[in-house]
Formats: structure tokens, sequence, C-alpha cells
């Protein structure tokens, strides 16, 4: 099963080394050398991580990588539109940038697809044998690169554009470490927020300019979809910037050849080699394509059981008992419906890593009340598919399920049904305030 988690990954550290060895003129060598010892360093720092550290901190830390390759993929894209820039910048040439090129993918590479090997233990013969697998490859993709034909051009900015794409799909194989689903929660929470900031300022509907009934119109701004469409611009801007470098470079001078026919040739070789340049970003444009497809629709199944419809005592007391047809200590989510006055409140008991019950809304107070799923080692908010770790379920606060006061004895756990629809009413009138508005 490990192995076949991995693959993906293997394929997608072959494609990097293949184009790190084609990118890089400072000799083939040296490039599968340093890409290899990169792999090495970042699989050896992920099990250090994955020992030393709860698994979400070493998720964090890798995930924060990951960010930080996307922020440079910005940077070079920017760099390579503004080509004025870019062509008297000497920063980017020489064996010392190739070798920590090199180096910093292949570590990159390498703390993904160890991150695949979390749940296997602490042993190090896996990491061992990725490590090997991993200088395989590179040296293998050396080996390849002498037979791709030299028309095949790949320059600085989609070199770039290339392997942080297919970083960033290796990324989306992992809940824990995918960015896209993150990016659209937090794209979406700055809208919603800066809409209402402005509105507050505005004192709409009080404002002598500002109809009320903009209201009518801007409840889009509060669906998820704000969220998904600004995480596209940010996912996607720095491949067409690299793009638009690449298409429109300016042709070089031949004013100072005086046959036409010549000029003529210099001027279609070039723009031969400038559209055979566009490959690799095109690329990586489809690369992250299939990683935003792979964070939409994940590959993992969630555990979600059919809420159980409970009912109050008299007094109003709801009573959930610990052992019998379900075992709330087996350490899944149990869902449980109740319904009062022709409402109705959706929960949920989950025992967290520390051996303690925790009793939430299945809804929390920032999303619609679409309900959470369960998986390995988090549970995912079905509207934002944000991840949330067991081990903060049962704290207040972003998208983590709404607590839920509880008592819990030697038989069970104890609710208040008051109480449950109390919170359950304020939860949805909070999160629905916008008619027909996501948040």
């Amino acid at each position: 099963m490990i192995v076949i988690k991995l693959i993906p990954h293997a394929v997608s550290w072959a494609v990097i080394a293949l184009f790190l060895v084609r990118g890089f003129h400072a000799g083939r060598l040296m490039v599968i050398i340093s890409g290899s010892g990169g792999f090495a360093l970042g699989a050896l720092g992920a099990l250090v991580l994955f020992r030393l550290l709860p698994p979400e901190s070493a998720f964090g830390i890798i995930r924060g990588g990951l960010g930080v390759s996307l922020l440079l993929l910005w940077g070079v894209a920017v760099m390579a539109a503004y080509r004025p820039f870019w062509k008297r910048t000497t920063y980017f040439e020489g064996t010392g940038f190739t070798v920590m090129c090199a180096c910093l993918a292949g570590c990159m590479a390498g703390a993904v697809s160890a991150s695949r090997l979390s749940g296997s233990g602490t042993s190090l013969a896996p990491y061992l044998a990725l490590i090997l697998v991993g200088g395989a490859l590179a040296s293998y993709a050396g080996a390849v690169e002498k037979r791709i034909p030299e028309w095949f051009i790949v320059g600085g900015p989609s070199l770039a554009a290339v392997v942080v794409a297919l970083l960033l799909y290796g990324s989306s194989l992992s809940l824990r470490l995918d960015l896209f689903a993150p990016l659209t929660m937090k794209v979406m929470k700055f809208a919603h927020d800066f809409v209402h900031q402005f509105m507050e300022s505005m004192l709409i509907p009080d404002h002598v300019f500002i109809r009320s009934n903009l209201w009518k119109y801007i409840g889009v701004l509060f669906g998820k979809e704000i969220g998904f469409w600004g995480a596209l611009v940010i996912w996607f801007t720095p491949l067409l910037l690299i793009v638009y470098a690449i298409q429109f470079e300016p042709l070089p001078s031949v004013a100072h050849i005086r046959q036409g026919a010549e000029r003529r040739r210099l001027l279609a070789v070039f723009i031969h080699i400038r559209r055979y340049r566009l490959i690799p970003a095109l690329l990586a444009v489809l690369v992250l394509t299939a990683a935003v497809y792979r964070s939409c629709v994940p590959s993992v199944e969630y555990w979600d059981p059919k809420p159980i419809v409970v009912t109050a005592t008299p007094v109003g007391d709801i009573f959930i008992p610990r052992k019998g047809d379900i075992d709330l200590e087996d350490g899944k989510l149990h869902k449980y419906l109740f319904r009062q006055g022709g409402k109705e409140a959706r929960f949920f008991i989950i025992m967290g890593p520390s051996g303690k019950l925790t009793v939430v809304l299945d809804a929390c107070a920032i999303c619609k009340p679409d309900g959470y799923g369960q998986a390995e080692g988090t549970v995912i908010c079905y509207y934002c598919k944000t991840l949330i770790p067991l081990d903060t379920v049962g704290r207040s606060g972003g998208c983590n399920p709404v607590p839920l006061a509880f008592s819990e004895k030697d038989d069970g756990v104890h609710i208040n049904a008051v109480t449950l629809m109390n919170e359950w009413d304020n939860t949805v009138q909070t999160t629905t305030k916008v008619k027909g508005a996501g948040k």
C-alpha cells in the first residue's frame, strides 16, 4: 500500500530531476548529485520532524516550505514579466546557484515524498529505501535527458514553474499537505472580513450615496465560490506571467544584417525557439490544474456515519451511552440528530488523541453547517475543505466544530437539550445571516 502511495511522488521527482538536468548547464553530474543529496536531506529531515514533533506540527513545517516555494515562483514570474530586470540580472547563473536550486528542489521533493511514510512507524528502513530510489531516479533522469531533442529548451522561469507545479501536485495527494483547499478558505475569509468591515465603515444602509438594495447583489462575495476563484487567481497568475514573458519576448535586433533573407531566417528561428520554450510552462499549467482537481476531489474516503436520532427526557437530558451498539471510545466520529419543536440540531462525539471524549456541533462558527467527515488524524469541513487536527476538535475558533457543554459519567455522555438547540440556532443564524449567501 505504501509503495502505491509513493508511485506518483517517484514519478514527480523523476520529472523534476529531468527538468533540472535540462534546465541547468553547469554540469549534468553536478545537478544529479546535488539534487539527490537534497532529496536525501529532505527525506531524513521529514523523519526527524515526525520523530520529534506532533504530526500536525511536522506537516505544518513541510507545508510552510511548499508555501515558500509558491511565493518564490511569484517572485520569479514577476521578474520574468519585467524583462529589463531579468536580462540584466546575473545572480541566476553559475555553479553555486545551480547547486542551490537543485538541492532545494530535491529537499522539498524528498520531504513531500517522505511525508507519506509518516504512518508507517519510525523505522529507518523505509526512508533509506526512499532515498536510494530517489538517487536512482535522478541518475536515470540524467541518462534520459541525453535522448531528448535539442529543441526542447527549458529556461529559468519555465524551469521554476515546472518544479513548483510538480511539488504542489505532490502535496495535493496528501490531505495534510494540500495547499489549495486552505488557500480557498483564507481568500474566502479575507473577502468576508473585508466586505463586512467596508459595509460597517460606509454605514450601509444609512450611507447617503449607497443604496441599501446593494445587499441584493453582494451575496456572491459571501459564498464559498469567491474563495475558489480567488485561489485560482493566486494559483495560476505566476504561470500566466511566465507564459506572457516568453510569448512576448522581444525579437532580436537584426538591423546589422544586410541580407533580407538572412534576417528573416534568424527571426523565424527565434520564433520557433520561443514556441518550444512555451512547452514547459504550459506543462506546468496542466500539472497545477491536476493539483486543483486532486484538492477538490480527493481520493480519500471520509468516515461520515448517518446521524442517529436521539430524544431527551422530560427534564431535557440527552443521554448517549458509552458502550452498546456504538462504542464511543473506538476513535471514530459518531453523529447524532435531535429534533424539537420543528427544529433539529446535529452534533457528534469523538474520542481524541488525548483519550477524552469531546462533544461538538456538526457545524462551525464561520461556515455553512454542511457538517464534517473524518479522515486519518483529522476531521474535514465539507463546506470549505479545511482539515482540523483531531487534537484541536473541541476548541473554539476558526473552522473548528463549535464545542458543546456536556457532562461525562461512567455510563456515558449527558447533554442539555436546551443548550444544544440554543447553540445550534445561534451558530446557524450567524453563518446564514445573508440570505442565499455562503456565510
